[in-house]
């Protein structure tokens, strides 16, 4: 794609960091923008790369994730249309710790460190806006190890299915991505997340039909104890 298809000014302004930019400094940003198409199962950056800015996701599937020694891979985010990533890291001068990978077919813009150093440097309620973003991702981080840590692996598996729904009343739902990288992401095994499925299928609560899931009773679902 282009800068010229993609109108990258009109772009940068629905994405909530940006939506408060003038227009000049909108043509600011976007000369120090470019985009980026890859396609499913291509690998964005490398854990160990060095970041020069960071990354929105315009539309598709960004997961976040490293591996261990063993082999074994650890979803930590996946990042969905209009959420950003990697500011922090670029920040702090150090490589990634993580390695990006599209889930699906993934349209990105990457923003270079030079301008948003520029915007920071004039524009507080930016600065404020970054920050902001930045918390409301660390939080996030913290609520998974008190999830990881102290609920169980079945009410790991309520908890985002509840998230996902966000209804009270029986719903149908599609899982965002495979149940691998739900089940990676939750700290689970696949064999695991298979068995919750299975158990709380056999209760009545749910019924699964491959990545389509439909929640019979939300408000029983939430008070289910195994």
């Amino acid at each position: 794609m282009t800068h010229a298809a993609l109108d990258l000014p009109a772009l940068l302004k629905r994405i909530p960091l940006f939506s408060e930019l003038s227009d000049t400094d909108l043509e600011l940003v976007a000369r120090y923008t470019r985009d980026r198409h890859i396609g499913r199962g291509e690998v964005l950056f490398q854990r160990g790369d060095q970041p020069h800015g960071f990354y929105f996701v315009v539309s598709g599937q960004v997961k976040l994730a490293f591996s261990s020694p063993q082999g074994t891979e650890k979803v930590v985010e996946i990042i969905g249309p209009m959420q950003s990533f990697g500011e922090a890291v670029m920040f702090m001068n150090k490589p990634y710790p993580v390695f990006a990978e599209a889930l699906t077919e993934t349209l990105l813009i990457h923003v270079g460190q030079a301008v948003v150093t520029e915007l920071i440097d004039q524009d507080s309620t930016f600065a404020h806006k970054l920050l902001a973003g930045m918390a409301i991702r660390l939080h996030g981080l913290i609520q998974d190890v008190e999830t990881y840590s102290l609920r169980s692996s079945i009410q790991r598996v309520i908890g985002y299915l509840l998230q996902v729904a966000d209804s009270d009343t029986p719903c149908e739902i599609a899982l965002p991505t495979s149940k691998q990288v739900i089940a990676s992401r939750l700290n689970l095994t696949p064999e695991t997340l298979s068995r919750i499925f299975h158990d709380l299928s056999e209760s009545g609560l749910i019924s699964v039909q491959g990545k389509r899931i439909t929640l019979h009773d939300p408000t029983r679902l939430a008070r289910y104890q195994a």
